[in-house]
Parts: structure tokens; C-alpha cells; sequence
């Protein structure tokens, strides 16, 4: 046995070097795990383009959140936008493909890699645009989303609009006019490795100069006999649309399609009748904000509003027509406020810029609401329910009512229409028929003469 002298250096000099050894260890593993990973690309996973005469959403919907730059270039007028944390992948590449002939303000959009984890977008636009660009958090069945909103700089006349776009007029010919698409290649240069645009379909046929020169105000018009003639002004209001698709039937049918399409017959109906004319708040598949939605009527100074919608719920038994108005006091059922706070969050599923809509929100929506809108609300909602009630089973045989946000212009008498339940298959397969929608469409418009009928309209002042 060696000496104990001759031991100790042995252990002692042994010990310095296992601790070394496992702090050495023990740093790489804490290194490694407390070391900033390379953050890895967002992925896309979709594009949308919502193409309207209002303005043009592009959607970008990923994985995480995306960081966005954009500026505007002039001759020929261009978006340039860049996106960082970002690889190029097919299914951005395919935005390039959705661009529509007759999009109103987009003409094409090139995409490229413009630097490692950069991706450059160019919008080739076919006029001067206003942008707004934000993104969204999470919301019923999407991930982040990164929204593109293309206005016009030059805002079209609400009231001419709708002259434009109806079929009334004094020898029941006014033409609607669409909007000129252009054409032509843009003369910007690609960017490194972006994918061409695609080739420009034709353009449609220049618009006639006559049509368009409509009064900027249109008030009231004239009979035959030259007398002045009380015009009324109704607005319709197909609920949801674009990135909001609303409730859905078992066998995939979309809210936001159901009540367009009722919403339309009911337009085309309404347009018959003398004297009456009609403003759809969406004509398309594309959202409106619920703010917007109520400032659109009152720019048009409606005599009614009426928001069309087909309801849901969690037992596919439910089934019935409804009516609501506005309550100051409270929801007039449980079901009523759920109903309400339901489609209140159309906002958060549609997309609204948030910077722009609690502005918007503190001169429409908040406390504007009076005790005689409500009261001659209840009076329309019990003209239309008791008309509908006689081709529907109605889910109450009353009026509702509850918070509804779209309901709370102050002067505009306002209902919302839940024309059946979609979950219910019986009522879905009801609400695809199209005989049953014009069965709906005459219902309400007979109420709505009814209401009139008992009601007659004030002389509204219709000048700016």
C-alpha cells in the first residue's frame, strides 16, 4: 500500500477535476438550453382576396405574428410592402393567381424573396389607394392573420350609388354601371426571384359617360305630373361576409350566402314597389364592420334598416323565425343576450382595424339610441314577425330585444331578422330553397308596407 503522502496529491488533484468536469457539463447543458434558438420562418398558410367596390381585402393568414412595412410608389401607383420573418413558400406564391380581372383597385401583385427572411410584395394598383394595414390576433377558426385594406382616395356618393345600382327610376331603365377595369402590363421591375403576375385578362368595355352623371343628391323625384314625391329609403344588411363566413348548416351551407341571397331577392322586391328605394350595406362576399354598417345608412338618411341573418345553436333542434330590436335596459331573454353577444363579435371574426374602429365606435355605436327609435323599431319588428309568421314557425311570438350593436342607429327605426335556424337540417334545407327565400322576401316586404301603412314617414331634410 502506497504511503498517504503519496495518496493525497492523487485525491486531491482528482477532485478539481471531476468538479471541472461536471461544471463543464452542466454550463453546456444550461447553455444549450438557455441559448437563443434561430428563430425559425413564419409559414403562411393562407391567402384571400376580398375584391369589393367598398374597397379590396388581402388576407395573409400564418402561424405567427408577422411584422409589416409598407409604402406607396407613384407612376404608376404602387403598394410595396415588406414582411420580415418570412420564406417565400406556394402558398404565398399563389396570391399572384387570386387577383381578379375586375378587382377594382388592385391590377396584379408580384411576390419575391427580396432578402433572407424578407418577402417583398408589390401591388400593382389602377388607382390611388388608401391603405390600412394591421394584423390580427386568433379568432374562431383563424390563426394570426395580417390584413391589407385597399380604399379609394376619391370616396364614391352613397346616394348616387345606390341610384346607380337600382332599377328604379321615371321610366324604370336606370342602368347600372360597373366599374372600368384596367389593363396593361405594370412597368415595375421584378424583384430577384419573384413570381411573375399573372397575364391581365381583358378589360371590360369602357363605362358610358352618360350614366355617369348623377346628381351628387338625390333627395325625393318628381311624378308625371311634376309633383314632388316623398322617396323611400330602405337599407338592407346581409350579416357577415368575407372573412366572417357566420353560422354554418350540416351540410356546409354559410350564413354570410343564405342572407345575401334573401337579402338581394328582398332588394329586387322593395324595388318594384313606387317610391321606394333600396341600399344593400354588402352586394358581395366581403365583410363590413358593424360601425360601418350603421354609419352606411345614416349617409343615405334611411327611413329603415333591416340586418338579415340565419341563426345557430348548439342543439339542432332549435327552430323558428325572430325579430329583435334594440333594448337600453337589457336583453328582453337569456337567448336574446346570448344571440346578441354572438353577433356582436362579428368584428373580432370579420377583421376591423382596431385604431380606426374605437373612433369609429365613439361616434356611432355608444349611447346614440333613443327611446323613439326603439319604440318605432317594436313597431316594425311586430309588422314584419306577424307577416313572417305565416310561412315560418316563429321561434317566439314576439319581438326581442337585446344589445345589438348593428341595431343602434339613433334615428333609422332598426330590426334584425333571424330568418331560421341553419343548425336545424330541416330549416337549412328551408333557407336554401329559393322558394321559400322569395316566400321570405314578400313576408317582409309586406310588413314593412304594413308598418308604413300605420306610420307614414316625416319630410326628411336629404341635402349634405
Amino acid at each position: 500500500m502506497p504511503p498517504t503522502s503519496e495518496i493525497r496529491p492523487q485525491s486531491v488533484s482528482a477532485a478539481p477535476l471531476t468538479r471541472r468536469t461536471v461544471l463543464k457539463a452542466g454550463a453546456t447543458l444550461l447553455l444549450s438550453v438557455l441559448a437563443p434558438v434561430r428563430a425559425m420562418a413564419a409559414q403562411i398558410l393562407a391567402v384571400r382576396v376580398w375584391p369589393a367596390e367598398d374597397y379590396t381585402r388581402v388576407t395573409l393568414e400564418n402561424d405567427a405574428v408577422l411584422k409589416a412595412t409598407h409604402f406607396m410608389v407613384k407612376d404608376p401607383e404602387r403598394m410595396v410592402v415588406e414582411i420580415e420573418g418570412l420564406e417565400l413558400n406556394p402558398t404565398l406564391k399563389s396570391l399572384v393567381a387570386k387577383i381578379q380581372s375586375n378587382d377594382p383597385y388592385i391590377k396584379q401583385v408580384r411576390v419575391g424573396q427580396n432578402r433572407p427572411n424578407v418577402v417583398r410584395l408589390v401591388f400593382d394598383l389602377k388607382e390611388e389607394v388608401r391603405p390600412q394595414v394591421f394584423t390580427l390576433a386568433p379568432a374562431g377558426n383563424y390563426k394570426h392573420r395580417l390584413i391589407f385594406d385597399l380604399y379609394p382616395v376619391k370616396e364614391a356618393d352613397p346616394i348616387a350609388a345606390m341610384i346607380e345600382k337600382g332599377n328604379w327610376s321615371n321610366d324604370g331603365n336606370t342602368a347600372k354601371v360597373d366599374n372600368p377595369a384596367s389593363s396593361g402590363a405594370s412597368s415595375g421591375k421584378p424583384l430577384p426571384g419573384e413570381t411573375p403576375a399573372a397575364p391581365p385578362e381583358a378589360a371590360r368595355p369602357e363605362t358610358d359617360s352618360k350614366a355617369q352623371e348623377l346628381p351628387t343628391r338625390v333627395a325625393d323625384r318628381h311624378d308625371h305630373n311634376g309633383k314632388l314625391v316623398r322617396m323611400l329609403t330602405i337599407v338592407l344588411d346581409p350579416g357577415h361576409g368575407g372573412e366572417d363566413p357566420g353560422a354554418s348548416g350540416k351540410n356546409g351551407s354559410r350564413e354570410k350566402d343564405i342572407v345575401l341571397a334573401i337579402a338581394k331577392r328582398l332588394k329586387t322586391r322593395i324595388e318594384e314597389i313606387p317610391n321606394m328605394r333600396v341600399m344593400l350595406t354588402r352586394d358581395g362576399d366581403y365583410f363590413v364592420p358593424l360601425g360601418t354598417r350603421v354609419e352606411k345608412a345614416r349617409k343615405v338618411q334611411a327611413d329603415l334598416f333591416v340586418s338579415i341573418h340565419a341563426d345557430a345553436f348548439v342543439q339542432s333542434s332549435a327552430r323558428g323565425s325572430s325579430v329583435f330590436v334594440l333594448s337600453e335596459k337589457g336583453a328582453s331573454s337569456t337567448a336574446a343576450r346570448w344571440l346578441a353577444d354572438k353577433e356582436n363579435l362579428a368584428d373580432s371574426i370579420g377583421g376591423v382595424n382596431v385604431r380606426n374602429h374605437d373612433r369609429q365606435l365613439a361616434s356611432v355605436l355608444i349611447d346614440l339610441s333613443t327611446t323613439a327609435q326603439i319604440n318605432d323599431s317594436l313597431k316594425l319588428g311586430k309588422s314584419v314577425l306577424g307577416e313572417i309568421g305565416g310561412i315560418n314557425r316563429l321561434h317566439k311570438g314576439s319581438v326581442e330585444q337585446a344589445g345589438f350593436a348593428v341595431l343602434k342607429a339613433p334615428d333609422i327605426p332598426s330590426i334584425l331578422i333571424e330568418t331560421a335556424f341553419i343548425s336545424n337540417p330541416e330549416e337549412e334545407a328551408k333557407l336554401l330553397d329559393e322558394g321559400y327565400q322569395n316566400q321570405l322576401a314578400e313576408a317582409i316586404v309586406k310588413g314593412i308596407r304594413r308598418y308604413f301603412a300605420k306610420n307614414p314617414p316625416l319630410a326628411k331634410n336629404r341635402l349634405a
